[in-house]
């Protein structure tokens, strides 16, 4: 019988892909989202593209009746747990509702994961955890300075910190914090993607939503950045790339002691006005911009050493930019109000 993992957050942007991966490798699912910020359209799509069911239960990872439900009538071997809030702006004013969410829900999650003996779980981080790092520090391994900059990425490393101290504390767990860079992209079917609710704050889903004229202009936050045009660099990597590392740590769990940490990113770094031409020429569209300050906790330069992973998981991007803008144009100009549409 195929083995079943517990995705929290499945319905969710990285979860909805990573759930089209595990379904077409083989592994029964399980998905408990509360839909605050997704769609249950995106778990029917997912059914469509792999051909196969899963299981969903609607509930929050704070709800212990609902990961009661979870765990008692689908049973799970391992858990891959995405759920959280993500906005960096967001949790710098609601940093109450961030903790509450991103720390509370995990502690939720491994006490339900004790209490009915599930003790591997592939933990999605961010680079967020890193900060903004010292000029000439990236690429950025997995040694770096921990130093986030914001409340968000505070109840990441948090988290991270918390996951350490079980495995050391508990003989058992097999733990992966998979510390991603910047996701992007969408399926190359168009069927699934972003579909943030309200105004995005991140920038690929606010370049697309602005090629399809739900926004009227990019907003640039900052062009004084001591970077090669000003702008801030980040390491966007493909959403797909991001669901086949989290398989490729799912497998790699069985042979993992303790916790271990891995990034996941390209290697390379591109600027927002780069990434601004990319979608152009993906859209052929031209874009309206418009610049204004640089953002609470907007870190300078980011991007990845990805090597410990290529070399413990056998996982590396294979998507470049310019396949995430044609992807994330697919998907948001056949879906124009995302899952709405």
């Amino acid at each position: 019988m195929a083995e079943r993992v517990l995705v929290t957050g499945g319905a969710g942007f990285i979860g909805s892909h990573t759930c089209v991966e595990l379904l077409a490798a083989g592994w029964d699912v399980t998905v408990i989202d509360d839909l605050s910020n997704s769609s249950p359209e995106a778990l029917r799509r997912v059914q469509e593209l792999a051909g196969r069911e899963l299981r969903f239960v609607e509930g929050d990872v704070l709800d212990e009746a609902a990961l009661k439900q979870a765990f008692d009538e689908h049973g799970c071997s391992a858990v891959i747990h995405f759920a959280a809030k993500k906005m960096v702006g967001e949790s710098c004013s609601d940093p109450l509702g961030y903790y509450r969410t991103n720390v509370g829900g995990t502690l939720s999650l491994l006490t339900a994961m004790r209490r009915h003996d599930v003790r591997r779980l592939v933990f999605s981080s961010s680079a967020t955890v890193y900060g903004d790092p010292a000029p000439g520090a990236c690429p950025l391994a997995e040694s770096a300075p921990l130093r986030p900059s914001n409340p968000y990425g505070h109840t990441k490393l948090c988290v991270e910190r918390l996951l350490r101290d079980l495995a050391a504390s508990e003989d058992g767990w097999q733990i992966l914090s998979l510390r991603y860079f910047n996701p992007a992209g969408a399926h190359p079917s168009g069927r699934i993607g972003e579909a943030p609710r309200g105004v995005p704050e991140n920038l690929l889903p606010s370049l697309m939503q602005a090629a399809v004229g739900r926004l009227p202009q990019l907003r640039v936050f900052g062009t004084d950045y001591p970077t090669r045009d000003g702008t801030a660099i980040r390491d966007y990597l493909h959403v797909v790339d991001v669901a086949t590392g989290h398989l490729r740590a799912l497998d790699r769990l069985p042979e993992v002691e303790g916790c271990t940490e891995y990034n996941l990113g390209t290697g390379r770094g591109v600027t927002v006005f780069e990434v601004l031409e990319a979608v152009r020429r993906a859209s052929g569209r031209e874009l309206s911009t418009v610049v204004e300050g640089r953002r609470p906790g907007d870190a300078t330069a980011v991007w990845a050493d990805p090597s410990l992973a290529e070399q413990d998981l056998a996982w590396k991007a294979e998507r470049s930019l310019d396949d995430i803008c044609v992807d994330a144009w697919r998907w948001q100009s056949a879906n124009p109000e995302g899952y709405g549409s």
